[in-house]
């Protein structure tokens, strides 16, 4: 049976307080210390964990550790080979999950959404509680309130289109939620519409050419949009992603291994990294 929305947010808290004790050398901690510590049965933790991660705590604690970035540079990195294939340049409509992508134009962007109508409302999801905006178009910003809190992340995205009108309407944005989270049999389902820069829309297309459960680094990517230099541009283009989750930016890294950095907080990136890493081995 799926989790209802109430159910997803109040796991993710479970898992935020989990990677905090892994944090404070908890890695070995086992299934019986892990639960204790969380104030729940083993069998309650047991059962929490593998309906909202698909694998046994045990198995999600790895996922979770900090040297788990570098694991996935090491057996999950993708050349994004696939995404020049296809043609970064082309007509701004690309996603290997089959999302509905349209881009605004240079000029509606400039213009900071002026005439543009955007209904938001707040939704539970994995990862807590998120703020969704819309358009009559698809979905144009997610964020996320676990860490930044709801009126930072509210303020946050009111900024990014200052001129424009909006509109609080669950109804309408519920439903879009319902799909932006409800796995890859609901994404061809879920149109998106983005507004940014020339430079951050080729990011944000190279971001969604990075397969579920793989990552990539900030370097690659600047070497796939053909601006090998801009590395620091590239990780400011990542960084102002306004579609978290859908436009993938948590899946990419610093060469070294390091999560680099995360907007909505890097215990959201962490979470989000190694909820694809289960569900890749499913």
């Amino acid at each position: 049976m799926p989790m209802t929305d109430m159910e997803q947010s109040y796991h993710y808290g479970v898992i935020r307080r989990a990677i905090e004790l892994i944090d404070d050398g908890g890695q070995n901690m086992s299934l019986e210390e892990l639960s204790d510590a969380m104030g729940m049965s083993p069998s309650h933790f047991q059962r929490l964990f593998s309906k909202w991660a698909g694998v046994s705590p045990k198995k999600f604690q790895q996922y979770l550790t900090l040297g788990h970035a570098k694991a996935l540079l090491e057996d999950r990195f993708t050349t994004l080979e696939t995404a020049q294939s296809v043609g970064l340049s082309g007509t701004g409509r690309l996603h290997d999950l089959f999302l509905k992508w349209e881009a605004m134009s240079p000029g509606d962007y400039a213009r900071g959404g002026a005439a543009l109508q955007i209904f938001w409302a707040w939704c539970e999801s994995p990862f807590g509680p998120a703020l969704i905006m819309a358009t009559d178009k698809g979905i144009c910003g997610i964020a996320f309130a676990a860490e930044t809190g709801a009126d930072a992340a509210m303020a946050d995205m009111l900024s990014r289109w200052p001129e424009a009108e909006f509109i609080e309407d669950p109804t309408r944005i519920h439903p879009l939620a319902a799909s932006a989270f409800g796995g890859p049999e609901t994404l061809s389902q879920t149109p998106i519409f983005v507004m940014g820069s020339a430079l951050q829309i080729k990011v944000w297309e190279a971001l969604v050419s990075i397969p579920e459960g793989s990552v990539c680094t900030y370097s690659d990517i600047a070497e796939t949009i053909g601006r090998p230099k801009a590395v620091r541009a590239v990780a400011s283009a990542i960084g102002r992603n306004p579609i978290s989750w859908l436009i993938p930016c948590h899946r990419a890294l610093r060469k070294t291994g390091g999560l680099g950095g995360y907007h909505w907080g890097l215990p959201v990136k962490r979470a989000m990294l190694a909820y694809e890493s289960a569900r890749a081995e499913i």
